[in-house]
């Protein structure tokens, strides 16, 4: 009996040391203190698959708890960059400096070992590489050999680094071949630049490693940014070539080039990140759709695609435009698109910051000056942030900015940008003297197919 009774005192015991387990953890503490701090940070993941704001408080210190997929992310305010690596059950304190960010900052805590790893890794990388822009001002072979020695001083690095998993190294130096291979890439158009020698090609001999890269490679592509990076280069300029001999638009070729990618996961990636903005800017929405549905395997993404698809149904060809009301007008008062009812207009969202934005200044300004006159106006919506009201003011009147200038004071948080799914600037669009929608993404003021398209609707 006693026997009986002490089995049943080892069982409760056991059960109840089983109850006291720890669970695994499932999430990252990130914390520290920001010396001299002029905001919050950002911490974003690489794939842009994840991004948070990280609050700083008055004292510069800051704790957060994260659900995160193991990675490397960009922690970040302005200029003030440091990569943290994070992981379940990381909790990492960062300690930094503003006025001197990256000579002062420091990782320690649970898991810092690979963050204060790529700390070392950049420094040593920028050290070996020179001052400003030498690196790619040398030579064929002395690139290619000081290429190698940054490879090789850094894969014995992480390797002697203490406290990073063996499955890191062996990521780590998968990253670091393909970062090789990608300054060998890279270095046609770099060495062209800045060894201001613009009809320089390099040669067959110096690309020789570049010629049998694979881009189905999946493990590889998971594991290295470089190679993830590589293969949406090789889809650009295979895009070039399939707008160039179909004469399509680069935008339709692009996910034409996309749908090609061997590798089920690889394609399926590139698809998404080629569709999700651009979509929003294909000329023909329907044929764009089609060739991202037929090609895209995974269940998500064709979720989101499809969901994109049927909004921007809503603003194609002949449909009532979406409307903006009483926006502020830089000659006075406001303005709202039904008083410009009876012209076509031809809108440009753009914004102060927005580089592409600027660079069409100079061709809307021809094509406004062509047009004087005609049935049609020329409205410039900015989405600048209502802090850079002043701002927006100031350029208007510095490049002598025509047609009708509107402020939404609302950034891109307004009915009518929404309603367009605007994801990105500069957009153009075009309506008609009815109201009725001609294109949601017109062809931009630099682009001779907006004359012609001008010309066919007699304007």
């Amino acid at each position: 009996m006693k026997k009986i009774i002490g089995l049943f005192v080892i069982g409760v015991l056991c059960f109840s040391c089983k109850q006291n387990v720890e669970k695994p953890i499932d999430y990252a503490v990130l914390s520290g203190e920001i010396t001299n701090k002029t905001g919050d940070f950002t911490l974003a993941a690489q794939d842009k698959s994840f991004k948070e704001i990280i609050s700083i408080g008055e004292d510069g210190k800051f704790r957060d708890t994260l659900k995160v997929k193991p990675g490397l992310y960009m922690f970040y305010s302005g200029r003030n960059v440091t990569k943290v690596y994070l992981e379940n059950g990381s909790n990492i304190v960062v300690n930094a400096d503003v006025s001197n960010f990256s000579e002062t900052v420091s990782f320690t805590g649970k898991g810092s070992e690979v963050c204060n790893y790529l700390e070392a890794k950049l420094k040593k990388e920028k050290e070996l590489k020179g001052e400003g822009n030498t690196f790619f001002v040398l030579e064929e072979t002395e690139f290619k050999a000081k290429a190698k020695e940054i490879k090789s001083v850094l894969e014995k690095m992480v390797s002697e680094t203490e406290g990073i998993s063996e499955d890191f190294v062996a990521k780590e130096k998968i990253e670091l071949h393909y970062a090789y291979l990608s300054s060998l890439d890279f270095y046609n158009k770099y060495h062209s630049y800045y060894a201001k020698k613009p009809d320089y090609i390099a040669s067959a001999s110096f690309l020789e490693e570049l010629k049998s890269l694979d881009y189905s490679n999946e493990e590889h592509y998971k594991a290295s940014p470089s190679y993830k990076n590589m293969v949406n280069s090789h889809i650009i300029e295979l895009a070039q070539m399939i707008s160039k001999e179909n004469s399509i638009s680069f935008k339709m070729a692009n996910i034409k080039a996309a749908a090609s990618l061997k590798n089920n996961y690889i394609r399926n990636d590139v698809l998404y990140s080629t569709a999700k903005m651009g979509i929003t800017f294909a000329d023909d929405v329907k044929a764009y759709y089609k060739v991202f549905i037929d090609a895209c395997t995974n269940e998500d993404y064709r979720t989101e695609i499809t969901e994109t698809y049927n909004k921007l149904k809503t603003v194609a060809p002949g449909q009532p435009s979406p409307k903006f009301v009483d926006y502020e007008n830089y000659a006075g008062g406001t303005t709202s698109l039904d008083d410009l009812k009876g012209k076509y207009v031809y809108i440009d969202i753009w914004a102060t910051w927005c580089g592409p934005c600027k660079a069409e200044i100079p061709f809307l300004q021809k094509v406004e000056k062509k047009y004087h006159g005609k049935n049609i106006e020329f409205v410039s919506i900015s989405v600048d942030k209502k802090e850079d009201h002043n701002k927006w003011k100031a350029m208007v009147k510095e490049k002598e900015l025509g047609g009708i200038q509107l402020f939404t004071g609302s950034a891109f948080k307004t009915d009518f940008v929404e309603d367009y799914f605007v994801m990105g600037i500069p957009r153009f669009i075009l309506i008609d003297p009815k109201g009725n929608i001609v294109k949601s993404s017109a062809p931009r003021p630099s682009d001779a197919k907006l004359i012609d398209l001008f010309n066919q609707l007699e304007i």
